[in-house]
């Protein structure tokens, strides 16, 4: 593993030179071609910055919703599994706090510009 540049300053970085350089001079399809690989570059960036403490955050709800230890993966799967058997439910204490949550950690990452996330961070801040 390499000290510097980080993966996040490296995708930062590909994306500001695209962003502030190359697209000025070009125009067209190919200019809307650039502005989705700058927007992937930028998504991938927030994940790398946010991932760690939005999947710790979502561990620690799935363990105290389900009682059990594991990955994110697994207790997502876990709990797929008791909703499918109607073990767990809207009226399930804490989960529709756990799927609001999730939701805005997602949101932070996929859609941070999105009017109606906006509105909800201002609700909370």
């Amino acid at each position: 593993m390499q000290d510097e540049p980080t993966p996040i300053e490296l995708t930062k970085a590909v994306a500001d030179f695209l962003r502030n350089d190359i697209t000025p001079l070009i125009s067209g399809h190919q200019a809307f071609k650039l502005r989705v690989a700058v927007n992937i570059l930028d998504l991938v960036t927030r994940q790398l910055t946010q991932e760690e403490g939005s999947d710790a955050a979502e561990a620690e709800r799935l363990r105290a919703l389900l009682g059990m230890d594991g990955s994110v993966t697994e207790l997502n799967r876990a709990l797929a599994e008791r909703i499918a058997k109607g073990e767990i439910d809207l009226a399930t204490p804490g989960f529709a706090e756990h799927l609001w949550a999730t939701t805005m950690d997602k949101l932070a990452v996929d859609q941070p510009n999105y009017a109606s996330y906006k509105r909800e961070q201002g609700r909370n801040s």
